[in-house]
């Protein structure tokens, strides 16, 4: 959600907190500002809107060697100038950043208005905190921070300085993403590392309930007892540059065109010579799997839809019985979850907190955690079983595309390995279907070598607002993340249905100029497919339709027909969710939106 950072050192803090914000940006706000300690005042800047906003009212003499920064998304309270961060008390003494939320804030508020006499200028739950560590503050910001710390209950990444104590910054962390970066006479925090990438490679990822105190020449962490913490520094070794756009107009465009090389890495990082698939950091046996009897596969967003191909997958290699949900809807249904569960966990960030959430619940009834990441160290990383990286780099723009494809992927490899360690793969169709899955990179470069026909589709459809997508099968799944990804970047309210759902009711909505974009890949549903299109188009709509190469009899009945190539119908969900990943690209640029960065939108959820 909010991005966070704060330097302490021995240069002038200001530029450090601008471009730290800047690389922020991706993950979606609405207001930023900046506090920094100059002569022992705390001197504070925030502007609603566009960092450069922030910018045009900064005084540019302004000099400190310590401050912190915010790019905020609204959660309680309206954007706005006086709700942006940071906060600080009445005398302007604290100053905090502050992302997640406190839901006790009320409470505290109460309290601090009513008995302590405190006013309030903003409508943020973020404001208590300021003035709760005031009241705590007797000249030691870390006691301090932990008394207050004691009194809140939520989820929280805290950055804090003092007006007494210019050469110090603290931070707290609670089920929301902090690093620190570790510099020469000089120090960082943030909440994602491509916003300390530029000044140093060498972070601390910080725990759950774990409290930092920064100076210039030491970090130190302590845990909720105020015991010391020893931390391995961790290095990290991507290019900054994959986190540039290289020539393309959007991230989004580039991260679409990088779906060869992730999911390439992806797949050959996990075999061996023998086309052996080697999953490091999966400690499953066949002893193991013995006792499984069920699979829950728990998401959000993008990451939920690529659970529901995993579900197939996984039921059709490894002929386990799966279950795929919402992990906001699991945490609270009393799931039939113990032992003999297996729970796969799936988030690009590895933060999204419904999700990071609903894997304590699945470990607190016993289940073992198998967790799909696409950042290293991240809390679900950290707090599962087993894991099983995915290789996307990088993604800065805000809707999800390469961590999907990678996703996909994953999931392929762990369902033949899973197949093969329980015994229902034959070793003649896991060579079958691995052959096909290392051909998937150069097939995706094929997909997007035709890119300009969705481009030209797009211009001639990107002001219809009544669109919606449907498939069979897989290409049903595929039909919720072509919708999603269109109303994520376009503001296009469509919507994704399983074709034979038609009749059902939701063919009451089509008339002239409906646009459908229809998914027609699998081949035992193929003739079904056709016969959903041809009742669309009795109706009046336009159908855009994608299907693998060999199908072009239905160029007789769809308007428009884009062809993947020819794969099984188990893996032809990576290659057919790309055109239309570019489709809801082209839409939205041709709309003049924002693409990287959608309005309301946050690239990691770490609040409910």
């Amino acid at each position: 959600m909010c991005g966070i950072v704060g330097y302490v050192g021995t240069n002038n803090a200001v530029p450090y907190l601008l471009e730290g914000l800047s690389k922020l940006e991706y993950r979606g706000y609405d207001s930023a500002g900046i506090a920094v300690n100059v002569n022992q005042q705390l001197q504070i800047f925030k502007a609603k809107g566009r960092l450069k906003n922030l910018e045009t009212i900064l005084d540019t003499s302004l000099s400190s060697v310590v401050g912190i920064g915010h790019t905020r998304w609204a959660t309680h309270g309206a954007p706005s100038d006086v709700n942006a961060h940071p906060h600080a008390n009445e005398s302007q003494t604290i100053a905090v950043i502050h992302n997640g939320i406190i839901e006790n804030y009320m409470e505290i508020k109460e309290w601090l208005t009513h008995d302590k006499h405190v006013s309030f200028k903003s409508e943020t739950d973020s404001e208590v905190i300021a003035h709760l560590i005031d009241y705590y503050y007797e000249g030691d910001l870390l006691d301090a921070v932990y008394k207050a710390v004691d009194r809140m209950e939520g989820a929280y990444a805290i950055g804090v300085i003092a007006k007494d104590e210019p050469n110090r910054l603290v931070a707290v962390r609670k089920d929301s993403p902090l690093i620190v970066g570790l510099g020469e006479n000089e120090n960082f925090i943030a909440s994602d590392i491509p916003a300390l990438l530029k000044y140093t490679r060498n972070m601390l990822l910080i725990e759950n309930d774990e409290f930092v105190d920064l100076t210039k020449d030491e970090v130190k962490i302590y845990n909720s007892l105020k015991q010391p913490v020893k931390r391995d520094i961790y290095e990290v070794t991507w290019d900054i540059d994959s986190a540039e756009k290289e020539g393309f107009e959007h991230f989004t465009l580039k991260e679409i065109f990088e779906q060869p090389k992730g999911v390439k890495e992806t797949i050959l990082r996990r075999l061996n010579a023998k086309d052996e698939i080697v999953l490091e950091g999966v400690h499953l046996t066949k002893e193991i799997l013995e006792g499984i009897n069920k699979v829950y596969i728990v998401a959000c967003g993008t990451a939920y839809h690529a659970g529901l191909v995993g579900r197939r997958a996984i039921e059709q290699f490894a002929k386990i019985p799966v279950e795929c949900d919402v992990a906001s809807e699991f945490r609270y249904r009393d799931p039939f979850v113990d032992e003999h569960t297996l729970f796969i966990a799936v988030s690009q960030s590895g933060e999204t907190l419904d999700t990071l959430q609903s894997l304590r619940e699945a470990k607190r009834k016993g289940a073992r955690v198998l967790s799909i990441v696409n950042v290293v160290g991240s809390s679900v990383a950290r707090e599962s079983d087993d894991l099983l990286y995915t290789w996307a780099g990088p993604e800065i723009g805000v809707a999800s595309t390469k961590a999907y494809t990678t996703q996909l992927t994953a999931f392929y490899l762990l369902a033949l390995f899973m197949g093969q360690l329980n015994g229902k793969l034959s070793d003649a169709r896991y060579h079958e279907v691995i052959k096909e899955l290392k051909l998937m990179p150069e097939k995706i470069e094929r997909v997007l070598a035709k890119s300009p026909e969705i481009q030209k589709l797009a211009a001639s459809q990107f002001n219809n607002e009544k669109v919606f997508f449907m498939g069979r099968g897989i290409d049903c799944d595929l039909a919720y993340e072509g919708s999603l990804k269109l109303k994520e970047i376009s503001y296009i309210n469509s919507f994704a249905i399983a074709a034979g759902e038609l009749k059902h009711g939701t063919i009451a909505l089509i008339e002239d100029d409906t646009f459908i974009v229809a998914l027609a890949s699998q081949s035992n549903l193929y003739d079904k497919m056709v016969s959903n299109i041809k009742e669309v188009k009795a109706r009046g709509a336009h159908v855009f339709a994608i299907a693998k190469e060999g199908s072009e009899q239905l160029e007789k009945t769809a308007d428009e027909v884009f062809y993947v190539p020819n794969t099984m119908d188990e893996l032809v969900s990576i290659l057919a969710v790309i055109p239309t990943q570019l489709l809801a690209y082209y839409v939205s640029a041709l709309r003049g939106n924002d693409v990287d960065k959608p309005r309301n939108l946050a690239k990691s959820v770490t609040v409910e």
